[in-house]
């Protein structure tokens, strides 16, 4: 269990769908255009002509508090960090079973080729842990949020943002660390 649970805060009333978050993601990950992605975002069609509603919800791994992803991974390469509750893949130990992409229920675990292991391995959002972030600082993909709609922080802290708009905690049976308005 970790000493304090970190997660997401998406404000879909300021997102733009300028896809900065997932440009950003890319780069400093590595990953080439057309491939594989750790944050995507969703468009939200809501109500009918003329009351319409369309908004856009920025998502990346969960960070589920209970990750459905680790608890099948045969290699034992995915883990919870206890400091944050950092949900990472070990690609020293991962050998591409797949087993947690079956695993998560949100789809979020893909396939990656990476060259340094000439290999393919699991793949998901670290909240920039694999780019030695220090605890505290902005993951890549909430620094370059221009909108200032995506949040990285303590569950309290981003209950506390979300509690400003009317959001609420994602559902699920793995309890998402994500907060949405």
């Amino acid at each position: 269990m970790a000493n304090e649970q970190y997660g997401f805060y998406v404000d879909t009333t300021r997102c733009i769908e300028c896809w900065g978050c997932v440009i950003a993601c890319k780069q400093w990950h590595g990953i080439f255009a057309g491939t594989v992605s750790r944050r995507n975002i969703d468009q939200i069609d809501e109500g009918a002509f003329p009351d319409f509603r369309r908004s856009f919800l920025s998502l990346s791994c969960r960070h589920c508090e209970t990750p459905a992803c680790a608890a099948f991974c045969s290699e034992n390469a995915i883990e919870k960090r206890g400091e944050d509750g950092i949900v990472f893949i070990d690609w020293d130990t991962c050998t591409a079973c797949g087993n947690c992409l079956t695993a998560c229920p949100y789809g979020v675990p893909q396939l990656r080729y990476v060259e340094s292991f000439e290999d393919y391995k699991a793949d998901k959002c670290d909240a920039c842990l694999s780019l030695e972030r220090p605890l505290g600082e902005d993951p890549h993909c909430v620094a370059t949020c221009p909108m200032g709609a995506l949040h990285f922080g303590t569950m309290n802290e981003m209950e506390a943002l979300a509690g400003h708009k009317s959001g609420k905690r994602l559902e699920g049976t793995t309890e998402p660390s994500v907060f949405v308005s």
